[in-house]
């Protein structure tokens, strides 16, 4: 018993909180945050430089023609096509947004607010498919419209995900036809 009556009996109490310490751990974790998010800005950066060989995005036409089908929804990034995690950030197709589809009779037009429009010819459309991730995104099956489409001599898939998921399979057919339509045209 003696032990613990000597304990009580001391005037003061153990220290609590070590700030020394709590600091540097605070510091420390923060470097290490900081150093992770730099690496990977660094790392996107490196994938920009690598996929600098691909031209710049074409633009809409002036007279793009009567719009065939719209929708409004989110654009979720574009890959290298058959390739659903390696995503292209050069031009600003990586980086997800908003989106408003526009297909006409010359092509698909892309706008994106905050971030770079684009319009795809007619003639460079390959396939419309539904899927169900691009670019590290996970969805349902069938819940994202998949275009692939030919950019510079390479093959590309760049993912939309309509506000009402009921309209990707009008997409779906709506391009596969002018897909075919075109490619039945290009072969006479």
């Amino acid at each position: 018993m003696t032990p613990v009556i000597l304990l009580a009996a001391q005037r003061e109490s153990a220290e609590v909180t070590d700030w020394a310490a709590r600091i540097g751990w605070v510091v420390g974790l923060a470097l290490f945050v900081a150093l992770v998010y730099w690496l990977m800005r660094e790392g996107w950066k490196w994938r920009g430089t690598l996929q600098s060989d691909l031209p710049a995005l074409p633009t809409a036409p002036d007279e793009p023609g009567e719009a065939r089908l719209g929708m409004s929804g989110r654009y979720h990034g574009s890959t290298t096509a058959g390739q659903w995690l390696d995503r292209i950030v050069a031009h600003g197709l990586g980086a997800r947004s908003r989106v408003e589809l526009t297909l006409t009779d010359a092509g698909l037009d892309v706008v994106r607010p905050g971030a770079t429009d684009f319009f795809v010819p007619v003639g460079a459309l390959r396939e419309a498919r539904l899927d169900k991730g691009i670019a590290g995104k996970v969805l349902t099956e069938g819940g994202l419209l998949v275009v692939t489409w030919e950019h510079g001599g390479r093959l590309l898939d760049s993912g939309f995900r309509s506000d009402r998921a009921a309209e990707h399979n009008e997409w779906v057919e709506t391009l596969n036809q002018m897909i075919n339509k075109t490619e039945t045209e290009g072969a006479r």
